[in-house]
């Protein structure tokens, strides 16, 4: 192939100034196509209007489930949600299994591939467990009480009389047996099942749960560890070329002049311009990136000016939306609680902004095949990815088709498909396959980031060292986990938005985490004040008793009375506790300060959590363990450095995340509580383990820190010491 250059001024889609991406705008699509090629009966099962979830909690997932049970006596179930490490493959796996009494190896998950599945909404804020589960679950038990009435029509007798084990139907006399894999042969059932499910079916309930609630492997654990699986970045088509992005050199800047010459030069490449969007794509990513870099050399860019992320707060608190759009929550009178207070206390906190960091970046491939686009990329919801890149494209989404295949990582930072859409623009021009793979460079620059915050607090305690006003204001970094757990007559609380110098976004648990912090460190301050231990202070004032049993677990096997009496000098206890997700967690933790050279070492986190009934004790383990040592990060090392609209520690060796020497010893225990519905397992652990830290430090060496990340901080202070 020649080198060859499109340009295509008439498309001019909406451009993004922090992230140099290009966007269109499109309309949400309330249908979703299911196609299943192979032998097998489809059952499709849809409860109300097919409305897909939206991104909030406002509207609901309306698919139950879709089922297809296979001659081989396997059955196929769809659902649109992303397997990125955080076992939504396994847990549906065991819900649709629960629910058809099968074992978890009969279930074929296929998820995340818009022609195939349902729309079962973003892949994010814990909804899986509280809303997709009990939709599969539903859809399964109606499909199976389909099954049975079938059953009990060929052989005369009341649906009630059979049983169902193993997926296999039993009547009343000892001829009478029929395999699901039998009914998938059963050509007169197709007209039972296109008529609409009955939805009053009894659910298996917690106690007689036989598939959840117990600790099932991941169905694709081998092909992960033997490198069969291939990962959004790990596919390959036929022809495939590699794309290369020109980038910005900095945040808003606008593209004014260019010359492709030295590019169009080189064998196989092609070059493309579409507005502010340049790439180019060759047989490799090296030639490529040399294309790329051949076009940087005469690019000539516009920029503008940026704040640095020293001025960062002061910018954020200067630009704090506080008037009529952003109004606080009030009961009681806070300033009448602080005029009649023994003591107020003000105090003022900052979390930095922080980069995702998932181990596969963002990557895509996009092939064009007779006017319809397929995408393979790494995105948590693929049906929005479908949405986007039609409207982009200006096509119907029937012809855009996207796959997810269980990728690496996301913890909400890929709600976004800006290497799709790079991918398929590419793609397009150069008549074949081209696959974008961001550097770790890229995804530390373009993608969004964890918003950064300024929380300031007020206090005020009366004679008898009770809390009777509170006063919390939270800026920039959204509502998430504000509201305040405790007891308290006067409060405000408000939730401010500001100028992001930076590109945000959502992660994990979002706001929930700056505003636990501020909460429970300032809760710390208050106990001090009022020279009360802080766990009792907490204990006073809490009027959650969920958050309230897990405190007690945690200080309880932590043995916090005799660990605080018993410390030793330079040593500090911490603890802090909070809800978010419908589910409550409480950490404690112990540190040693070393004065000498400002260091920090953790000896010891012990962490109760609880999120309703267990669905698989070993994955929700293993999301405590991940979320405690994620938060370690934030907590102590992790921040994004900018200016001049640059990152100036866009790679690893500068963006210091937990390594195994930060690890402690972790003590988790998780508390089943069966009275209630399951809620989401996969957030709420990373909120407690900053403050934690916190009030830890300042039980070590008598003073406070206020900032995210603390150890260089703390290291700061020492010295000033």
């Amino acid at each position: 192939m020649t080198a060859t250059t499109r340009t295509d001024e008439m498309y001019e889609p909406i451009f993004d100034n922090h992230t140099g991406q290009t966007y269109a705008p499109f309309e949400l699509s309330r249908r979703c196509f299911v196609q299943l090629i192979g032998a097998g009966l489809l059952i499709t099962i849809i409860e109300g209007p097919a409305a897909a979830q939206r991104g909030d909690d406002r509207s609901r997932q309306s698919v139950a489930a879709r089922v297809q049970l296979n001659t081989d006596g396997s059955i196929s179930v769809m659902t649109g949600k992303v397997e990125e490490g955080q076992g939504a493959r396994t847990q549906i796996t065991q819900a649709a299994a629960e629910e058809l009494h099968v074992r978890a190896d009969r279930i074929r998950l296929i998820m995340a591939d818009t022609e195939l599945v349902p729309d079962d909404g973003i892949t994010a804020g814990s909804r899986t467990t509280p809303y997709t589960i009990p939709a599969v679950r539903q859809g399964a038990a109606a499909a199976r009480e389909l099954l049975r009435r079938y059953a009990a029509g060929q052989w005369n007798v009341k649906p009630d009389a059979l049983t169902i084990r193993d997926g296999i139907i039993t009547g009343p006399e000892a001829n009478q047996k029929m395999e699901y894999a039998d009914l998938a042969r059963a050509p007169e059932l197709a007209d039972t099942f296109r008529r609409p499910a009955d939805f009053d079916v009894d659910l298996v309930s917690v106690a007689d749960w036989q598939v959840m609630g117990e600790s099932v492997p991941r169905p694709n654990a081998r092909d992960l560890v033997t490198g069969r699986h291939r990962y959004p970045s790990d596919i390959v088509r036929p022809g495939m070329y590699y794309g290369k992005i020109l980038r910005a050199p900095s945040f808003g800047a606008t593209l004014e002049s260019v010359d492709f010459s030295a590019a169009e030069q080189m064998k196989d490449v092609v070059v493309l311009r579409e507005g502010q969007f340049v790439g180019c794509a060759a047989p490799n990513s090296f030639t490529a990136a040399a294309a790329v870099d051949a076009v940087a050399k005469t690019a000539k860019w516009k920029t503008i000016s940026h704040v640095s992320d020293k001025d960062l707060f002061a910018h954020l608190k200067k630009n704090a939306q506080t008037g009529s759009r952003s109004r606080p929550q009030t009961r009681g009178s806070v300033n009448k609680a602080i005029a009649a207070a023994r003591n107020v206390l003000t105090a003022s906190y900052e979390v930095a902004y922080v980069q995702h960091a998932p181990l596969e970046p963002r990557a895509a491939v996009a092939e064009w095949q007779n006017g319809k686009l397929t995408v393979w990329a790494g995105v948590d919801w693929p049906q929005r990815a479908q949405r986007d890149l039609a409207g982009a494209f200006g096509m119907p989404t029937e012809r855009v088709r996207v796959i997810v295949p269980d990728m690496g990582g996301g913890f909400g930072g890929k709600h976004t498909c800006e290497a799709a859409m790079e991918a398929a623009r590419l793609a397009k021009a150069a008549g074949r396959p081209v696959a974008v793979h961001w550097t770790r460079e890229e995804e530390f620059t373009w993608a969004y980031c964890r918003p950064a915050a300024l929380i300031e607090c007020r206090g005020a305690l009366d004679a008898a060292g009770t809390l009777t006003g509170w006063d919390f204001t939270s800026i920039n970094p959204g509502g998430a986990g504000i509201d305040t757990p405790y007891n308290v007559p006067n409060s405000r609380i408000l939730s401010a938005g500001s100028d992001s110098p930076l590109r945000q976004g959502s992660y994990r648990c979002l706001a929930a985490t700056a505003n636990n912090f501020a909460r429970e460190a300032f809760m710390d301050e208050l106990a001090a004040a009022a020279e009360a231990d802080p766990l009792d202070f907490r204990l006073r004032h809490l009027g959650n008793d969920r958050i309230r049993a897990v405190l007690q677990l945690a200080a309880e096997k932590f043995d916090w009375v005799k660990t605080r009496k018993d410390r030793q000098p330079d040593h500090g206890v911490g603890l802090a506790c909070g809800t978010e997700k419908n589910s409550v967690v409480a950490a404690c933790v112990r540190i040693r300060v070393n004065r000498a050279d400002g260091t920090l070492k953790i000896l010891h986190i012990c962490e109760a959590f609880e999120c309703g009934p267990i669905q698989n004790p070993a994955g929700l383990l293993s999301q405590v363990q991940g979320c405690i040592m994620m938060g370690l990060g934030p907590a102590l090392r992790e921040r994004l450095r900018f200016a001049d609209g640059k990152i100036l520690n866009p790679r690893f060796s500068d963006y210091e995340v937990p390594q195994f020497a930060d690890v402690p010893p972790i003590d988790i225990h998780l508390v089943n509580k069966t009275e209630m519905p399951s809620a989401g397992g996969g957030e709420t652990p990373i909120i407690a383990i900053a403050p934690a830290i916190a009030n830890a430090i300042f039980d070590a060496v008598g003073f406070r820190i206020r900032q995210m990340p603390m150890l260089e901080a703390l290291a700061r202070q020492l010295k000033e010491a």
